[in-house]
């Protein structure tokens, strides 16, 4: 299975967008601090995933959720999230 995943900084609300092949192992890297970008905003929370059975999927999931239409759409959907 492949993720899609956002998280959430707590300290600054900024949203990070990432894809995975094992969501459980690539939470635990951001929360040590091994990922550059998410280091300089954690601590984070998850918020959302989703799951593709198809890596190609997974990355046209991603590629869209960091267009500007993309974050728009998750702003609609994640709007109690985001707050």
């Amino acid at each position: 299975m492949y993720f899609v995943y956002i998280l959430k900084s707590i300290k600054n609300s900024q949203l990070y967008t990432g894809r995975t092949d094992n969501l459980h192992n690539r939470l635990a890297e951001h929360k040590s601090g091994q990922n550059r970008t998410t280091n300089r905003i954690n601590p984070t929370k998850l918020i959302f995933f989703e799951s593709f059975s198809d890596k190609r999927d997974a990355i046209r999931r991603e590629r869209y959720f960091k267009t500007s239409k993309g974050k728009s759409t998750l702003k609609m959907m994640l709007r109690y999230s985001i707050r």
